[in-house]
């Protein structure tokens, strides 16, 4: 990444249903224009979970439509790629900074359960894009 690049993220996990889908709603939030943020799963699950997309829409944040495939030309063009602790294995490229994130699965969680996930999430968040020296954009900065 140069420094007149902007940076590209890519948040996976196995179904991209849940844990990358909020870490790439909050990225996109937070980061604004200044990152571009890229999310897929290995085995894409037919829609988001709807207490992942209920407890980011209480934040007024929403998700993709529709959980997609990543592949090869993602993580190539990616500089940071983000694991979510759901031994998801990404095609490995020299350069490349690889993080993985032990986080829950709020799949079928109680929405208490699901808003302490997501509040983790965006923690982990705000900690790369302080390490990235990206500041927050948003108003909940």
């Amino acid at each position: 990444m140069s420094n007149t690049s902007v940076p590209t993220i890519l948040v996976a996990c196995r179904k991209n249903a849940g844990r990358s889908q909020a870490a790439a709603s909050i990225l996109r939030s937070l980061a604004g224009d200044r990152v571009v943020v890229l999310s897929g799963g290995s085995e894409p699950a037919d829609a988001v979970h709807p207490e992942v997309r209920e407890v980011l829409a209480e934040r007024g944040l929403g998700v993709e439509e529709t959980p997609k495939a990543f592949d090869e030309a993602m993580v190539k063009s990616a500089d940071v790629v983000i694991t979510m602790g759901c031994g998801e294995e990404c095609p490995y490229f020299p350069g490349k900074r690889y993080l993985d994130w032990e986080v829950q699965d709020p799949h079928e969680q109680p929405l208490d359960q699901v808003r302490v996930i997501i509040d983790d999430i965006e923690q982990r968040v705000r900690g790369l894009l302080v390490e990235m020296n990206i500041p927050p954009v948003d108003a909940r900065a």
